[in-house]
């Protein structure tokens, strides 16, 4: 069943249905690593129910932000939720397949793209691969390589690309991103807690960018069982 949740951002709110997928803590620390020159042109590849449109149109100076999701009815949840909060002339959200992306915007169309992708390589085993949770979770639709491939495509030269992935795949992530022509130039890893292993990457590459990448300070979620850092109350609101 379809539900309206406030988002704690300048009014903002989203349709989210709990019985297919509900954003997460991934898409909310990606939305906040994202850096977007004023007036640019921004595409959200992935979208879901367009939490990181939403959410990055409060954050950035961004001009133009399109949504693109491969699921029509998560597409259709988006444009709702685009139009709940009045930001139509803001933000379109797409029907289609990330791997057709360039077909559907041409070249060099963007000057940043996000992407929460799904993280689980490969859709074996599952019980119900057409799931949308599935479809979110595990590369069923797309992988990694499609999403690099498909962005160094639509970035203009010195485009920046921002992914959330998991910290597992880093090594594979980052041949695949200068594989395809996109140089990483900032990296953060985040973890629950200070001394727990790692759970997320947050990744900023660049088209045709030159060698050279930044390593951030690590980013902790939480500081105790059930309370969030000073970091995460202070930036990001929780």
């Amino acid at each position: 069943m379809e539900r309206v949740d406030d988002l704690q951002l300048s009014g903002l709110k989203i349709l989210q249905d709990p019985e297919r997928f509900c954003f997460g803590m991934d898409a909310v620390l990606l939305s906040g690593f994202v850096r977007v020159p004023g007036g640019a042109a921004l595409l959200d590849m992935g979208t879901g129910t367009g939490i990181l449109p939403l959410l990055l149109s409060a954050k950035t100076p961004a001009g133009r932000i399109t949504g693109l999701e491969i699921q029509p009815e998560s597409a259709d949840m988006a444009r709702r939720s685009v139009e709940l909060n009045g930001l139509s002339e803001k933000i379109r959200i797409i029907t289609g397949d990330i791997k057709e992306a360039d077909r559907i915007f041409g070249a060099a169309s963007f000057e940043v793209i996000s992407c929460n992708p799904p993280y689980i390589a490969g859709g074996a085993g599952l019980q119900n691969p057409d799931a949308p949770r599935a479809i979110a979770r595990h590369e069923i639709c797309c992988t990694f390589l499609d999403v690099a491939e498909q962005a160094a495509k639509l970035l203009v030269p010195g485009g920046k690309l921002f992914v959330v992935h998991r910290p597992d795949r880093l090594s594979e992530l980052l041949v695949t991103l200068t594989g395809c022509g996109l140089e990483p130039k900032r990296l953060r890893i985040v973890y629950p807690f200070a001394d727990k292993e790692p759970n997320m990457v947050l990744i900023e590459a660049a088209r045709g960018g030159r060698k050279g990448i930044t390593l951030e300070k690590p980013l902790i979620i939480y500081e105790a069982p059930g309370r969030y850092s000073e970091e995460i109350r202070r930036d990001y609101g929780f």
